[in-house]
């Protein structure tokens, strides 16, 4: 048997050295995160004279996201406090190293939503704030230098959950009791709406998208499923209320990925200039680019060619010369390079992980099963290097939403628990986003139920392919894959030996109860459609049958349970109540509350510390060797 490295958490886990980079609008600088104090924050580096590099922000919970704006004076951000979700948007003064950044929003309690940075007004930016009611957002445009606030439009109310902005056309995004979904045209001069269309909230859990207004203002590109299973751009048109067809792709839907994680890239790419679309992205086993510009297809080409990966973060100069492209790939993640048209030149910027060799990283394969009633489950796995895949200890992972999807690339959790040893699978279980309609909607009324077999299924796939001994399957994940551990464990008890829960749901109409002001205007097409209404009784009941703390007796499971204190989206109290439960009948749980930490758990000591654990804890009940001392 072939000897494998031994990496450590750390090395999966660490902040990277240098991540996220941007070329400015006129080609002349790169933007990037990378650690200032263990926190990652904005860089800022001359393209042509590199090794000037300075940093520009000094957040203590570091920088998740930041853009460039029109003047090169300023940039932005956002960011949280303590992981509450309430994103505050800041610039900083790119012609002053001295001086300090400015909360442009310094309102507690009050969350940005959007950001849009008009060409017709410079040094403004416009976004939408919900300070004047907790529930509803307004659209507002924030003087950059001043931070003086100007209200544009007020929520009307009647469901409408946020504004779809452009410089030549205004709409509102409304949910209605059913659960569908309306845009309507807003009218500035009487403060009214007229409707343009409805889709059926249950094709959108999470929304439309993507939905982005033309530069002239007379279209909305959005993503459709009307008249077919798969996601494809059309263009609306506001007048008639008509979808035209954009572009598509026969057998992937629209990558919309961007949708839960807006660190990644949005499926349409567009002009910096001008706004117009120049490309359009597409995930299966693999990404798909279609060009629709011929400029932008010659570029892409060579693009292309420089990872074996796909393409992930891309931003170019004004012009369309200069072009910084980093790439999605499972074993040598976010490798970046700077592409330059004109030339034909290229240069390495930077890899997301330059200390690990991607020959002792382990390859991911899409594969698939068939569930037991028929239904074609994607899935993930991640087999060991230098191992023979045989009797394997498996690590089931469990994507939250559930209204998201796995796919190709790295994943550290696999890379940790393949490096000892085990396999790991990652199922995208019917009401999974990204394959069809069909198969998210078939999660419908199947929490704990068809949507739990998936996964089991999934587990007796590894089995039967001789990867996994049965003994020894683990699930694990966050949020709604905390639910699904949980469910895992008080279910379907024999299927698992081991349970590692993060911030996840134990009871299902309290999870709903008590979700944020800003969350319960957009319930009905999600939580209510899939799950039920907690103020409906009967609803409520069966809802409680399907929440993991109704079976609290039947947990046998060892298990361990992690969660963020200012959690605002799965409260603390949902795992206070569980493990309180477990501890009153004397059934050992491990129980880790991170205190500075919200719903998504992000300061890079407190990952560490979680996998740090994670690996203890199934080393000790899967029985495979860990590298702890």
């Amino acid at each position: 048997m072939a000897q494998r490295d031994t990496l450590s958490v750390e090395e999966f886990f660490g902040p990277p050295p240098r991540a996220k980079t941007t070329l400015s609008p006129d080609g002349t600088k790169l933007a990037y995160l990378a650690p200032w104090k263990n926190r990652m924050n904005v860089w800022i580096e001359s393209v042509d004279t590199p090794g000037d590099a300075r940093c520009v922000t000094t957040e203590d919970r570091g920088v998740v996201s930041y853009h460039w704006t029109r003047d090169p004076r300023w940039l932005l951000y956002t960011r949280d406090q303590g992981g509450d979700e309430n994103l505050h948007l800041h610039r900083v003064d790119l012609t002053d190293p001295d001086a300090a950044a400015v909360d442009l929003t310094p309102y507690p309690g009050v969350r940005t939503v959007g950001l849009d940075l008009p060409e017709g007004r410079p040094g403004k930016v416009v976004t939408q704030l919900n300070l004047r009611d907790h529930a509803r957002f307004d659209l507002v445009e924030l003087d950059i230098a001043t931070g003086d606030l100007t209200t544009l439009a007020e929520n009307p109310g009647s469901g409408v959950e946020g504004w779809l902005y452009g410089e030549h056309g205004l709409f509102t995004v409304a949910t209605t009791p059913e659960g569908d979904v309306e845009l309507s045209r807003w009218d500035a001069v009487t403060g009214t709406t007229a409707r343009v269309a409805s889709f059926d909230g249950a094709d959108f859990p999470l929304g439309i998208y993507p939905m982005e207004v033309t530069p002239d203002g007379t279209g909305v590109w959005l993503g459709s499923y009307r008249d077919s299973d798969r996601l494809r751009l059309v263009r609306l048109d506001p007048a008639t209320g008509e979808e035209h067809e954009v572009d598509s792709h026969p057998s992937h839907d629209l990558d919309t990925r961007a949708r839960v994680f807006p660190a990644l890239p949005s499926p349409l790419i567009r002009s910096r200039r001008t706004g117009e679309l120049l490309g359009v992205r597409y995930l299966g086993e693999r990404q798909v680019v279609h060009a629709l510009d011929p400029h932008f297809a010659a570029v892409l080409k060579n693009l292309e060619e420089l990872s074996d990966g796909d393409l992930a973060a891309l931003s170019s100069d004004e012009s369309g010369r200069r072009w910084v492209a980093s790439f999605t790939h499972d074993r040598d993640p976010g490798v970046t390079f700077l592409y330059d048209h004109d030339t034909g030149g290229s240069r390495l910027l930077h890899r997301a992980k330059p200390h690990l060799d991607p020959a002792a990283l382990a390859p991911m394969r899409t594969v698939s099963t068939t569930s037991r009633d028929g239904l074609t489950l994607p899935m993930h796995l991640t087999l060991p290097v230098g191992v023979e895949p045989s009797g394997l200890p498996l690590v089931l992972f469990v994507h939250g939403g559930p209204w998201s999807r796995d796919s190709w690339g790295y994943h550290p959790a696999a890379q940790l628990f393949a490096n000892r040893g085990c396999a790991v699978l990652q199922v995208d279980f019917r009401g999974s986003t990204g394959y069809g309609k069909a198969h998210t909607r078939a999660g419908i009324g199947e929490f704990a139920g068809k949507m739990h077999d998936d996964l089991v299924d999934g587990v007796r796939w590894a089995v039967d392919q001789g990867y996994a001994d049965p003994e020894r399957v683990a699930v694990m994940g966050g949020s709604y894959g905390g639910y699904a551990a949980l469910v895992g464990i008080t279910f379907t008890p024999d299927v698992f030996a081991a349970a590692i829960d993060v911030v996840g749901i134990s009871d299902l109409a309290n999870f709903m109860r008590n979700q944020p002001d800003f969350v319960k205007p957009m319930l009905a097409p999600n939580w209510f459609t899939y799950v039920g209404d907690p103020a409906d009784p009967e609803q409520e009941a069966d809802m409680l049958a399907r929440s993991p703390i109704s079976r609290v007796d039947r947990i046998r499971t060892p298990l361990m349970v992690v969660h963020g204190a200012n959690d605002a989206r799965v409260v603390l109290a949902e795992s206070d109540r569980l493990v309180e439960a477990l501890r009153a009948r004397d059934v050992p749980v491990e129980y880790i509350v991170m205190e500075d930490e919200g719903h998504a758990i992000e300061n890079p000591e407190n990952v560490i510390a979680l996998y740090t654990a994670a690996e203890r804890f199934l080393a000790e009940h899967l029985h495979f060797e860990t590298q702890q001392a």
